[in-house]
């Protein structure tokens, strides 16, 4: 897990989804060493990326990508199932 302050970007979660992880990082955050809520949402991406990593890219790294290489904002839930 990065301690450095990074360029970031903010993960959206709906209410519906935001209410668990709450929820959780509350009830054992503290237990399982997150200080913050942000702290158990970066682990977990990093841990899934790792997982891609492994699967898709022989577990290499992958290349960086620059911060504005990417759409901005919060896609709807209609655009994640089609193009």
């Amino acid at each position: 897990m990065s301690y450095r302050k990074p360029a970031s970007f903010p993960p959206y979660f709906t209410e519906q989804d935001a209410d668990p992880v709450r929820a959780a990082f509350l009830a054992v955050g503290s237990a399982e060493g997150y200080l913050s809520v942000s702290e158990l949402i970066e682990s977990a991406v990093l841990r899934e990326v790792r997982r891609l990593q492994r699967k898709h890219n022989n577990g290499k790294k992958w290349v960086p990508v620059k911060a504005g290489a990417l759409r901005p904002g919060r896609r709807t839930r209609q655009e994640k199932g089609g193009a």
